[in-house]
């Protein structure tokens, strides 16, 4: 009993031991102290251990450091570590100060510094200065005077402004000034075939609008890829007013004759009321017949020649009216 006890103190004490030893190397990074000083960077095992408690990983500031020192560029601890406090990215700031150096970019620490807190990339921002990037905007539809539709799609080579990445606007506003100067270029133009013979005059006057003010990129040239023949939107917007004009004019003569039709059936009525009034006078007539009997106005001679005056009436109004036609009769024989 005696030795098992003994055998498990020691495994304890061992395990206890190894533990600790991984507690001191893991606050005091022997190693790559040890790898800094090759390098030639001074940093003490005290304020690695302090980067320990300030929760700044030391192997990123201590590796940014050798590569920086290694490329010739001094910069401090203090400087690396409060930028990574603030929430930036030291290892792309670092290689972007290296590249910039080397391709003789004038670029400082702070200025990179501010680009990497603003959101942007500083490293491909100082690529993009040596190797420009081409955009390709999307197809770009404009009417030339002669009313014909062109299709164009351009390609604009820009680098980057390192003194207008920060607070300077992006790809999108670049596209959509080109696309505005394609627009007015084209619209400008008298004939939709000058257009085609001298596309190069459309990267001309684009260009010389100075479109890369106020953007985080320089514009080195804007190249007409391709112009496609659209469709005659004269034409069409005259066929489509000639068809407006069509249906306007439809309307008002459906109108007059709204009109119209009302008007008749007012006649009508007012026929019809005229009738019924003389209708009504008639029926007075008998009336004042035997009124006149009544009080002696008129005689029995007078109310029979009265008579005769109206069967004459009536008579040379049956002569005067046309015959009437008569529905031919059928002449074919009688089926059997």
């Amino acid at each position: 009993m005696g030795s098992d006890s003994g055998f498990l103190v020691v495994v304890a004490i061992g395990i206890a031991s190894l533990f600790g030893l991984w507690i001191i190397f893991y606050f005091i990074p022997v190693g790559l102290w040890f790898s800094a000083l090759l390098s030639g960077v001074r940093v003490s095992l005290i304020q690695l251990v302090f980067m320990r408690w300030r929760k700044v990983p030391p192997s990123v500031i201590v590796t940014a450091m050798i590569n920086a020192t290694k490329a010739g560029l001094s910069i401090t601890r203090d400087e690396l570590e409060a930028h990574y406090l603030a929430g930036g990215r030291v290892k792309l700031v670092v290689n972007a100060l290296i590249s910039a150096d080397k391709a003789n970019i004038p670029l400082n620490f702070k200025a990179a510094t501010a680009i990497d807190l603003a959101g942007r990339d500083v490293f491909e921002a100082v690529q993009m200065s040596v190797n420009p990037k081409v955009i390709n905007t999307p197809p770009i539809a404009a009417v030339a005077k002669d009313g014909i539709q062109l299709i164009a799609k351009a390609r604009v080579t820009v680098r980057a402004n390192i003194r207008q990445l920060v607070g300077g606007a992006g790809e999108e506003t670049i596209l959509a000034r080109v696309g505005e100067g394609v627009v007015s270029s084209i619209g400008s133009s008298d004939s939709h075939k000058s257009v085609l013979e001298n596309p190069d005059s459309i990267s001309k006057v684009v260009l010389s609008k100075g479109l890369d003010s106020g953007t985080a990129f320089e514009i080195l040239s804007i190249d007409i890829a391709d112009i496609d023949v659209g469709k005659n939107i004269g034409a069409q917007l005259q066929m489509d007013q000639a068809f407006a004009d069509k249906n306007i004019a439809q309307a008002k003569a459906e109108e007059r004759r709204a009109m119209a039709v009302a008007n008749e059936q007012e006649m009508k009525a007012k026929a019809q009321e005229a009738r019924a009034k003389v209708i009504e006078a008639e029926a007075e007539i008998p009336r004042a017949i035997a009124e006149s009997f009544r009080s002696g106005n008129l005689g029995l001679m007078d109310y029979y020649k009265f008579q005769n005056i109206q069967a004459d009436t009536k008579m040379r109004e049956s002569i005067a009216e046309p015959p009437k036609k008569q529905a031919p009769k059928n002449l074919d024989p009688p089926q059997k």
